[in-house]
């Protein structure tokens, strides 16, 4: 035996490139839990059992495959551990799939490991790296719609006679709809943790580092299997009324419509390609509504492969990015869900419960919130790696630096993603349950998002005039007297004063508490 395979743990997939160049009966194969990655941020509790249960589960199913698997658990360095795995088993070479995520990738290449490495092209993206390249190399903007069309004509997606089927291709106005009272969606599937998920949460239960969230009800799949069950049942009870609602925002419905099918395909438990084709094919067979198919989709068609594609492609200072060159820290209450404004405070305490909240929430919520608020957008990017169960290197930075902060200064979006609390107010009920009013631009109980809103964009009226879409809503301005110029520049400053006032508090009590 002179070959081994090193399966990283969002690489769980039997048709992982590097599986898939070897031949099992000749190929040592090993998986490693590695605690120093985890001592990088807090992550949250269940992402922590979700990986290692999917990694420990799907090294079982390699075993009954006939796969000479070695599992490594909880290793403090897992170089060490890799060195005297390849000594042992006589290895000349060591395959690994190129890691989706570009600083561990650049990582393995630094490893010296008594044997060659050689890396594998990764094949859990419908696009590679050199493709995403050769499309963007002649454009002067990537513009996500435009690659999306790319990819339905290149892998014939909802496609007939060359042209999209019905005849648009983007169908995102007829989902936009506001939460109406009486919505009742479907409850999505829950997955109950078996022996080896249990014994998971004990062992994360016993770590001894800071992490964040709740680690039970854990109810996530953790096997292909499993994946594959919650894809059936969001085809078949969800997707139906998917699209007219995946913008809505409800008080105490974490999940809506939505797939939560982003945590398998990020691990490799489901590939892009079959759940495309999957809900493609019951839109042929069942007559779904095109608006609620075609939203899905492009989620994983367009967004998906847009980020991953975007990721790779940008040049390497593109997460160290500030164009507002925003640097207030990030409030205490993102990880404690401890704040008066209600829509955080669901949202938060979703994360928590869950590791998980929609797209919306992500964006017009907490990275809106952020954005107006000038907080500094690697703090919130490393908040969201940390704090969200389908969270990596590829998938935050785009969504968080680039979409969430325009902090790319326009490469990924045309426009910021700002908004005030009347988008809130619209598409969601948290402001009924709220002490702030929606409608109050400046005073004592003004929601902060309309102080943050308007304070952001004064502060940055000169730099936003270059951006096309943003000259309506800046001529807003002019309306104002300097008078309310000057209270909501006020109000944002005893706001910021609030949050940091409130920080230092509880650091000091931390410390306090430390020498007790």
């Amino acid at each position: 035996m002179t070959i081994g395979v090193w399966i990283l743990g969002d690489q769980l997939s039997a048709t992982q490139a590097a599986l898939q160049s070897c031949d099992r009966a000749n190929t040592a194969v090993i998986l490693i839990e590695s605690l120093a990655h985890v001592r990088v941020r807090p992550y949250h509790r269940q992402k922590l059992v979700l990986v290692w249960s999917a990694m420990r589960h799907f090294a079982e199913e390699l075993r009954a495959a006939h796969w000479q698997v070695t599992y490594v658990p909880a290793a403090d360095d897992f170089v060490p551990v890799l060195d005297e795995w390849i000594r042992s088993h006589h290895l000349t070479e060591l395959r690994v799939m190129q890691p989706a995520d570009r600083p561990f990738a650049r990582f393995i290449q630094t490893l010296q490991l008594p044997c060659s490495v050689t890396i594998i092209p990764n094949n859990q993206f419908l696009w590679s790296d050199s493709e995403f390249r050769q499309w963007a190399s002649h454009r002067k903007r990537l513009l996500l719609e435009d690659f999306y069309r790319e990819g339905r004509k290149r892998f014939g997606v909802l496609m007939q006679d060359g042209q999209p089927i019905g005849g648009v291709w983007n169908l995102d106005k007829e989902n936009r709809k506001p939460p109406k009272q009486g919505l009742h969606p479907p409850q999505p599937l829950w997955i109950e943790p078996d022996a080896i998920t249990q014994a998971v949460m004990e062992q994360v239960r016993q770590l001894d580092m800071p992490l964040y969230g709740n680690l039970e009800p854990f109810r996530w799949a953790v096997t292909r299997q499993q994946a594959l069950q919650l894809l059936t049942d969001f085809i078949n009870h969800r997707l139906p009324t998917f699209g007219p609602y995946e913008d809505a925002m409800v008080t105490g419905q974490d999940t809506l419509w939505h797939s939560l099918l982003s945590p398998y395909l990020n691990l490799g438990l489901l590939h892009p390609l079959e759940v495309i084709q999957a809900i493609e094919q019951a839109f042929t067979d069942r007559n779904l509504p095109l608006n609620s198919v075609e939203g899905c989709i492009r989620q994983v068609l367009g967004w998906r492969e847009y980020m991953r594609g975007l990721y790779a492609y940008v040049d390497d200072d593109y997460p160290q990015r500030n164009w507002f060159n925003h640097h207030h820290p990030l409030p205490d209450f993102f990880w404690t869900g401890d704040t008066e404004m209600n829509c955080l405070r669901q949202v938060l305490d979703q994360v928590q419960r869950t590791g998980y909240a929609h797209h919306i929430q992500r964006l017009m919520i907490l990275s809106n919130f952020a954005l107006i608020a000038g907080i500094s957008p690697q703090a919130l990017e490393n908040w969201f790696h940390a704090a969200f169960i389908d969270a990596y290197d590829w998938v935050m930075q785009p969504n968080v630096i680039g979409m969430g902060q325009f902090a790319d200064g326009g490469i990924l979006a045309s426009k910021p993603y700002a908004a005030s609390a009347n988008y809130i107010n619209t598409m969601s009920d948290y402001c009924k349950g709220c002490v702030y009013s929606p409608k109050a631009r400046t005073g004592s109980n003004a929601c902060p998002f309309n102080i943050f809103y308007w304070d952001f964009l004064i502060r940055h009226r000169a730099a936003l005039t270059s951006q096309g879409r943003m000259s309506m809503i800046l001529k807003n301005i002019d309306r104002f007297t300097l008078d309310e110029i000057v209270t909501i520049r006020q109000q944002a400053a005893d706001w910021h004063h609030r949050l940091s006032t409130v920080q230092s508090i509880k650091s000091m009590l931390s410390d306090s508490a430390k020498t007790l």
